[in-house]
């Protein structure tokens, strides 16, 4: 892993209040990665979803896992970061778990094409090692400024 973490977090356009990785566990820069986003219970989200029985949500997942998938892909050290990256298709998604708080959900992603803007990534999310979602993700950025 050649990319701090801070440093490849601040590549994805997110602010901090909207960040659904804790830790980058591994990282092969442009190729693949794995997370970790801690379900803590306090979270504003978790108040409505559901009173009384409080589960992370599904679509929460798969954001965070395109947010490991642009960290990963914004850390290719041949093809430069691309401003305002942001998830614009979902194929494939399972969400195969409800997960509440404490549960620590480990991040997989893997860049599998790259076409001008558009970066395909495979992503699975887990709990204790037993597959809670997966999806395949197209994500988008814009060109990066020519230097």
């Amino acid at each position: 892993m050649s990319v701090p973490f801070s440093k490849a977090l601040a590549r994805l356009p997110h602010g901090p209040e909207f960040r659904f990785l804790d830790r980058l566990l591994s990282l092969e820069p442009g190729k693949s990665g794995a997370g970790e986003y801690a379900v803590r219970g306090d979270e504003p989200f978790l108040r409505g979803h559901f009173p009384g029985r409080p589960m992370m949500p599904g679509v929460l997942l798969v954001e965070a896992a395109a947010q490991l998938a642009g960290v990963v892909a914004q850390s290719d050290p041949v093809i430069p970061p691309m401003p305002g990256l942001k998830l614009t298709a979902i194929r494939g998604a399972k969400i195969l778990e409800s997960l509440e708080a404490g549960a620590v959900i480990r991040l997989e992603a893997r860049v599998i094409g790259r076409m001008g803007n558009l970066i395909q990534a495979q992503t699975t999310a887990s709990v204790n090692g037993k597959i809670v979602m997966q999806a395949e993700l197209t994500l988008s950025g814009e060109n990066a400024p020519a230097s």
